[in-house]
């Protein structure tokens, strides 16, 4: 990759300001919608499975009082095949722009390297010397980093840009996560819809949102009955609004 040389490695900025600018851009590289706390493909499924059980549950508060064309069961599972296929295709999607972003990085720091070696010393020696490196230490350590190309490369998009490429999954798994949230969702709502008819698809989104919820919560080690519970009332809360504004006529 060739890039055009900057005339100042630093741009006019001390070694510190330089490493906290790195931090917040990698942080922006590895940015995605469900964050990086558990892996992307449980975090998709997680959260497709609950955006399901909203959307049914929406619809099904509006057939109360608006005709569907038509037979209701059929109508929401046309719906939530075309939502699967959205979900998957934008989780998919989402995943790929993240890693063109994380290639990016990992180009451009290679290009430093190769480039601007002393400057590339300057920025390792301050982080290591925040880490109670000193003397003749830091320089030993320093020298062992610098002689190979390969791991200075990981040693700084780990320490500068606080990157761990270990931790970013391909983005088909992660679209696959959202499919099958959308698919346990939608099938565990509409069992519902058919065994009972009155009441059974918003016991069941309600049953679908809680089970997503309890299982991100137990990976991120998230105090279990406040996230249930804060979900649960939200989704009671858009039931209930989607409800009261269909009587708005």
């Amino acid at each position: 990759m060739s890039l055009p040389p900057p005339s100042d490695h630093f741009r006019g900025k001390s070694v510190v300001e330089h490493l906290k600018e790195a931090r917040t851009k990698g942080m922006h590289a590895s940015h995605e919608v469900h964050g990086t706390e558990m892996p992307g493909h449980y975090a998709a499924g997680a959260d497709a499975a609950k955006e399901t059980a909203i959307y049914l549950l929406i619809l099904w508060v509006l057939s109360l009082f608006v005709s569907f064309p038509g037979s209701l069961w059929v109508f929401l599972s046309v719906f939530s095949i075309s939502l699967a296929i959205w979900k998957t295709g934008r989780s998919a999607l989402l995943g790929w722009s993240r890693m063109e972003r994380l290639h990016q990085l990992i180009e451009e720091e290679r290009w430093e390297i190769q480039h601007h070696r002393a400057q590339e010393r300057s920025e390792l020696g301050e982080m290591y010397r925040a880490k109670g490196f000193e003397g003749k230490l830091l320089e030993e350590v320093l020298d062992v980093l610098m002689s190979d190309d390969n791991r200075l490369l990981k040693v700084m998009l780990e320490e500068e840009l606080g990157l761990t490429l270990e931790a970013y999954e391909h983005p088909l798994r992660q679209s696959l996560g959202a499919l099958c949230g959308v698919i346990a969702s939608a099938l565990l709502c509409l069992f519902g819809l058919w065994a009972y008819p009155d009441f059974g698809l918003p016991l069941c989104a309600g049953v679908a949102i809680a089970i997503a919820t309890v299982l991100s919560a137990k990976i991120e080690k998230n105090p279990l009955f406040s996230v249930l519970l804060w979900h649960l009332a939200i989704a009671g809360l858009v039931a209930g609004a989607a409800y009261f504004l269909s009587q708005m006529r």
